[in-house]
């Protein structure tokens, strides 16, 4: 799904349904991966890659009849972080007036994240990476 998917065999490549029950999956999987591999502060890691799975799994796939899908990937870079990337292949960053959030899951992303973006896909959907201290 990620265009441009690590290489890196010790990469965490985690592909999952955007259903509510996996956000809690997926925290504990990133959470231990950010721990074994030396992440200044894992909690702030499990807390934002819970808001960037929980924002694709309500907002990505909205209008589809099925969840569609939703990639986490976490790897250790070379430059002593730990990059997350969160993609799904739904609508977009789209306005929604429905929305069942207040919208303070990608804000608080950024302020827990040494670096954080937000990109449309070129094939449709959303990539959030984000990028954290690690030892």
């Amino acid at each position: 799904m990620a265009r441009d998917a690590p290489t890196n065999p010790r990469a965490l490549v985690r592909r999952l349904r955007a259903q509510p029950d996996q956000v809690r999956i997926s925290r504990a999987e990133v959470k231990a991966y950010a721990v074994a591999h030396g992440a200044a502060d894992p909690n702030a890691v499990a807390l934002a890659i819970s808001e960037a799975v929980t924002n694709a799994v309500v907002h990505a796939y909205v209008d589809a009849p099925e969840p569609g899908e939703i990639e986490v990937i976490a790897q250790r870079t070379a430059d002593d972080c730990l990059e997350i990337l969160v993609c799904d292949e739904g609508r977009g960053m789209l306005p929604r007036h429905d929305s069942p959030g207040v919208g303070l899951g990608l804000p608080l992303v950024a302020t827990l994240a040494e670096s954080f973006e937000v990109q449309v896909r070129a094939g449709g959907g959303t990539q959030v990476r984000m990028e954290f201290a690690a030892a």
